[in-house]
């Protein structure tokens, strides 16, 4: 953020100083770093950067800010602070969750068991694991057409899993669709037959109350920079409920975390996830009031000026969908071609970390789309940074490109 100057509030200077040209609505694959979790981080990089693992006085402090991080963190999301594992992001999390679990060695069961919607960072581990012998049940969702298009049929689920099934593992809420899943269902389900529950609440955390206690999750991920926290640092809550939860750590070298997860902890990045997460909380009735107006108004205008646009997910109406995420569907125009006519409007065609495969979005195929219509879609991801002006602007740059768009076909 070039212009910036010490003593100035980031927050003031946030849409002054070297402003961006795009009005970004891709909040699912990341968010902005919120200004008062940068203030917060700024110490613990140039004043108190002891290393929190040594004996001084210095050390001493950087680890007193992360056990502070980690209590406050443990009560928001209702776990216990000694569940807290702090990773490099939820790829890492989801990793350590499954493949630890599964490769323990006192772990004797062989089946896994997830949803065919899921990300990339818990398929890939799941197809990865057949090559050690596991057996991977994918679950179906509910397709395309119904309100609650995207979900888990837990039918299907209750149907997959047996005595021989270590983990399942179902997201909380879907980055495409926005589909939430139903968590205490889900955890019944898996403890009925004796496996662990593994969520990946990547998309949740932040923006809708989770309790992991209650609801009786064994083991939840999560990735800072998805609720307005720094790139790079996410968590894993190990355990706290009734069941013992063993892992075979995926680093090691030097123990620390408990042995679950070696390397020297960053204070200033521990100190930032949980900044944003206090932020998140205190603010997230209003953010999630601001962020609904400003959906609703974004699909009534493009419905309203596109001719033939469809939504993919949930329906809008229910509890089942987050209520910043918008994917939609064109009658004639692939998501791609959207975006190159769009250059002023940041948003995706599936997730951010799909994108180096050309294939369509697994998750709608996934929802009995064709991969014409997939092609044809687009995913919006509205946070709290963003206003009904820029909901305005990004609305008329998008009918104008669709409108442009059509007299070359």
């Amino acid at each position: 953020m070039t212009g910036w100057k010490r003593g100035v509030s980031w927050r003031s200077t946030l849409f002054t100083v070297s402003p961006p040209l795009m009005i970004y609505l891709d909040n699912h694959s990341t968010t902005i770093c919120d200004p008062l979790v940068v203030e917060a981080m700024l110490p613990w990089l140039t004043q108190d950067y002891g290393n929190p693992h040594s004996g001084h006085r210095a050390g001493v402090a950087a680890a007193d800010a992360i056990d502070r991080s980690t209590k406050s963190v443990a009560k928001l999301i209702g776990a216990s602070p000694e569940t807290m594992v702090f990773t490099s992001g939820a790829t890492e999390a989801n990793n350590l969750a499954i493949r630890g679990v599964c490769l323990h060695p006192r772990q004797k069961r062989r089946h896994i068991v997830t949803v065919a919607t899921e990300h990339p960072a818990v398929l890939d581990v799941c197809e990865d694991l057949k090559r050690d012998g596991f057996r991977v049940t994918v679950v179906p969702v509910i397709p395309a057409g119904s309100p609650k298009a995207g979900v888990v049929d837990l039918d299907r689920l209750a149907d997959a899993i047996d005595d021989d099934t270590v983990i399942v593992s179902v997201m909380a809420a879907n980055n495409e669709v926005g589909a939430i899943a139903p968590l205490y269902e889900i955890a019944e389900l898996a403890h009925r037959h004796g496996a662990l529950f593994h969520c990946d609440a990547t998309q949740v955390i932040g923006r809708i109350p989770i309790n992991i206690a209650a609801a009786d999750i064994d083991l939840v991920s999560g990735s800072a920079h998805k609720f307005y926290g720094p790139k790079g640092i996410g968590l894993l809550v190990v355990g706290g409920g009734n069941r013992r939860v063993r892992l075979r750590p995926e680093i090691v070298g030097g123990g620390q975390q408990r042995g679950l997860r070696s390397g020297t902890m960053a204070p200033a990045m521990v100190v930032g996830l949980t900044r944003a997460l206090e932020i998140c909380s205190q603010s997230m009735e209003s953010d999630r009031a601001s962020v609904l107006a400003m959906r609703d108004r974004f699909w009534n205008r493009l419905r309203g000026g596109i001719e033939g646009v469809e939504l993919n997910g949930p329906s809008l109406d229910g509890s089942e969908r987050l209520v910043g995420n918008l994917n939609l569907r064109l009658a004639s125009v692939e998501g791609e071609t959207w975006m190159a006519a769009a250059p002023d409007v940041a948003f995706s065609t599936g997730s951010a970390c799909s994108n180096v495969d050309p294939m369509p979005s697994h998750v709608l195929i996934a929802m009995g789309l064709s991969e014409s219509e997939a092609r044809r879609s687009a995913r919006f991801g509205i946070g709290r940074f963003n206003t009904m002006v820029q909901i305005d602007r990004a609305a008329d740059a998008l009918i104008g490109a669709i409108d442009r768009l059509k007299k070359l076909i």
